[in-house]
């Protein structure tokens, strides 16, 4: 019961943080949880089509920014995650992953070899715009995973959608590493002069939200 309680005190918590303590950061271990956090995240079939790039820099967040409206979270936040699709996932990715299942489960190949089969043909009969709208599904359960891994630790989260990705990517320079930006999380403390922070959340009665079905 207590731990019912304390995710809820922790969701409820958590807000978008419109402007962070630009003096307080996170510290290392708090970065290797968000980061052992987003590995774990759920992703179809197991296969993670997706990468996360961390960005400290206050230097490249200041060059970032007009590219995502001028909004303070950027510039503003101690890291800002950027959660990015594979966009060179194809056949031999699906082939890494069973290696990698033989490798840390000790399966054989008789085992995963018929499903290894079958993922492969599917991903033959999807075009790359398929492909990577299926990865860009699996980036937003990421970020879900990883706005309540911040709430349970106290950290604060922006999710953000509202930028130029093609900027991004050029800034980053992603083309070169397969990869393409879908969404950001700045994440932080927030700042004692926002807010948002000291408004009451808002939501709808739980008997407009949820339909239950004997």
């Amino acid at each position: 019961m207590n731990s019912e309680k304390n995710i809820i005190q922790s969701l409820t918590w958590r807000y978008a943080c419109k402007k962070f303590d630009e003096n307080r950061k996170l510290n290392k271990d708090q970065i290797d949880v968000l980061s052992k956090a987003f590995n774990l995240t759920a992703t179809s079939f197991g296969l993670q089509p997706l990468k996360m790039l961390i960005v400290k820099s206050d230097a490249l967040k200041a060059k970032l920014r007009p590219h995502a409206y001028f909004q303070p979270q950027i510039t503003t936040c101690s890291h800002l995650l950027v959660i990015c699709i594979d966009t060179a996932f194809n056949e031999d990715s699906i082939d890494a992953y069973f290696d990698l299942e033989k490798d840390i489960r000790g399966t054989s190949e008789e085992i995963v070899g018929k499903f290894r089969n079958q993922l492969k043909t599917i991903y033959k009969n999807k075009d790359r715009q398929q492909i990577d709208t299926s990865a860009i599904y699996q980036a937003y359960i990421s970020i879900g995973t990883l706005m309540t891994v911040c709430a349970e630790q106290r950290i604060d989260s922006c999710p953000m959608e509202g930028f130029n990705p093609v900027k991004f990517d050029e800034i980053l320079e992603l083309e070169k590493k397969d990869l393409r930006s879908v969404l950001l999380l700045p994440v932080g403390y927030r700042a004692d002069d926002d807010i948002m922070s000291a408004m009451k959340k808002v939501r709808k009665p739980l008997d407009q939200v949820i339909i239950e079905i004997d």
